[in-house]
């Protein structure tokens, strides 16, 4: 297999961080309660082991801190909690942890890199330097202690070797972005614009669609007098990926003839910068464990670094690690651009936490203070539509449609979403409209074509269209059971059962689990004439938690079979989630 360039950066971080102890020990969701504690070291060793195995960071970190009660000696114990406490963010503990891992491993590169950050949080420049020399191990600690140590460097005045520490980074592409754009911002500081320019320029064009990067050039531009580049810079953006909240308020500003205030002033946020690019390209390469270290390390020297703060919330929301994205989310002060985006996230956590009515009286309380803000109104309709309460999802999806002046590709969910919840109120003339209008927007949507698509070959009308919208639907997403579901329970309806039952095992493949899948091949094996497999497939689906009007009717059939004159089980249509 092949790596990209990015992804064997990504790869390496991960070994650059404690290989293996890492993954197994952080990465875990906060709780809403404090779990309790055993009165044995040996119970709290066990439970904190158990912890980080769910990926529980908070209780595992508990566990720790109790087992250190009993056992202040042990090595071994004092590197595991390390980890965790880190992971967790808890950075003064985790700091005087490393101090003790260093008595024992002088080269334990995590515990360098930790005492290199407290250096520099603190701006002792020359300490933190000490630190990273001695961690520095391989290319992707290289990578990480040449950017710092540069930054430590512009920290004591040595702009020149600032730039050349960075610029020993030539060499392999994935560093290319990295490089440029620190000496871009080095060289700013040290008062060398034509530098500073070039840099950031070829930073810039290196990675046109990282916010960060886009955000620190259109805000040099901003400040050298070059408005209308800056608002050129965003706009690109926009158009690459519409309605970034922090993309759209740096054009307003822009447009009012504000200028644009640097997000870099100094060496210890040049640090954090390094420390949040990373962390960001190890989660948008699935590393998330490397990830959440590096941005709580970028976190403890900026706070309120409002990027590292959301792509952190949103590595716990990826792990479904709900309470302890939301207690990121809540950081995010109002002042940010990304403020009203994290309160609507919190929302949908609280849905997903089991807490809907909280969810509902949330987002609600956001749509009274902006009554325009559409991605709270859409958050509310979903969270409405999870519920089955879909007369008021419709109503939250009328007020995000009227919000929007003029819809573009970007807004199909809109529709999507609508069209569902008047589906299931019964409302198949709007509901037909509102999926016209997705594909409108975005032509060949896979959900769109599955739920439209298998609707009329419900009703049997459009059936060639129906079909040709089933079929690309499965090409795009070859592996999504429910979709490839719907396309064998359309043939089941026309009474094509020996190609139901190819395309619906198919089906099962992909979504075991799923008691509608299970008990649409029972039917098409009964068709057949497989009729134990048929009474197998339905005791299976019996057994998976069907909906009760679906129980039901799966009972009788394992009663009685399934006669010729009976009408198939309606499925709830696959793709209708948020």
């Amino acid at each position: 297999m092949t790596l990209s360039p990015r992804r064997r950066f990504a790869v390496a971080l991960l070994a650059f961080l404690l290989p293996g102890v890492v993954r197994a020990e952080v990465a875990a969701p906060a709780t809403e309660r404090k779990p309790p504690t055993a009165e044995t070291l040996s119970g709290n060793y066990l439970a904190a082991i158990i912890a980080g195995a769910d990926r529980d960071t908070a209780a595992a970190a508990r566990y720790f801190r109790e087992a250190m009660r009993w056992d202040r000696q042990s090595d071994e114990l004092a590197e595991r909690a390390f980890i965790t406490l880190l992971a967790d963010g808890s950075m003064q503990d985790a700091g005087r942890l490393a101090e003790r891992v260093l008595r024992r491993d002088p080269g334990n590169t995590l515990a360098q890199l930790v005492l290199g950050v407290r250096g520099i949080k603190n701006k002792r420049f020359g300490e933190a330097r000490n630190h990273l020399i001695k961690g520095g191990r391989g290319r992707a600690a290289d990578v990480t202690a040449t950017l710092l140590n540069a930054w430590t460097l512009q920290g004591s005045g040595e702009t020149r070797r600032a730039i050349e520490t960075v610029d020993r980074l030539k060499g392999e592409e994935s560093f290319t972005p990295f490089r440029d754009l620190h000496a871009g911002l080095i060289a700013e500081l040290g008062k060398q614009p034509q530098e500073a320019a070039r840099r950031m320029k070829a930073a810039y064009e290196a990675d046109k669609r990282m916010l960060r990067t886009v955000d620190l050039y259109g805000r040099f531009l901003s400040r050298n007098g070059d408005t209308a580049g800056a608002i050129a810079v965003y706009e690109a953006f926009e158009r690459l990926l519409p309605r970034n909240p922090l993309a759209t308020r740096a054009l307003t500003r822009l447009r009012a003839g504000e200028t644009l205030e640097p997000a870099v002033t100094d060496a210890v946020r040049g640090a954090a910068e390094v420390l949040f690019m990373l962390g960001a390209v190890g989660g948008r390469e699935g590393d998330e464990i490397a990830s959440m270290i590096y941005l709580r390390l970028a976190l403890w020297l900026e706070p309120e670094h409002e990027l590292a703060l959301l792509t952190l919330a949103d590595t716990y929301d990826r792990l479904k690690q709900w309470g302890a994205a939301n207690e990121v989310y809540a950081r995010i002060a109002s002042p940010s651009a990304m403020h009203r985006t994290a309160q609507v996230q919190i929302g949908v956590n609280l849905e997903q936490m089991g807490r809907g009515d909280e969810a509902i009286a949330h987002l609600v309380r956001l749509g009274q203070e902006k009554a325009e803000d559409v991605d709270a109104l859409v958050a509310l309709g979903n969270v409405h539509r999870s519920r089955k309460a879909f007369k008021e999802a419709a109503a939250a999806y009328d007020r995000a449609i009227a919000a929007v002046a003029k819809p573009d590709a970007g807004h199909w969910t809109l529709f999507y979403f609508r069209g569902i919840a008047h589906e299931r109120t019964k409302q198949w003339p709007k509901a037909e409209a509102d999926f016209r209008k997705a594909l409108e927007l975005q032509p060949d949507q896979p959900l769109v074509l599955n739920y439209l698509g298998y609707s009329w070959v419900d009703q049997a009308v459009n059936l060639d269209e129906a079909f040709r919208m089933l079929r690309r639907a499965v090409e795009q997403r070859p592996r999504d059971g429910y979709i490839v579901d719907s396309l064998g329970w359309a043939y089941y309806r026309l009474g094509r059962y020996e190609e139901a039952v190819r395309i619906l095992e198919r089906a099962v493949e992909l979504k075991p689990a799923d008691p509608v899948i299970n008990d649409h091949l029972g039917d098409a094996y009964w068709k057949v004439g497989r009729r134990l497999e048929a009474g197998f497939q339905w005791n299976h689906a019996r057994d998976l938690n069907p909906e009760p009007e679906d129980l039901e009717k799966i009972l009788k059939k394992i009663a009685d079979g399934l006669s010729d004159e009976a009408p198939a089980v309606a499925p709830a249509k696959a793709g209708g989630g948020g």
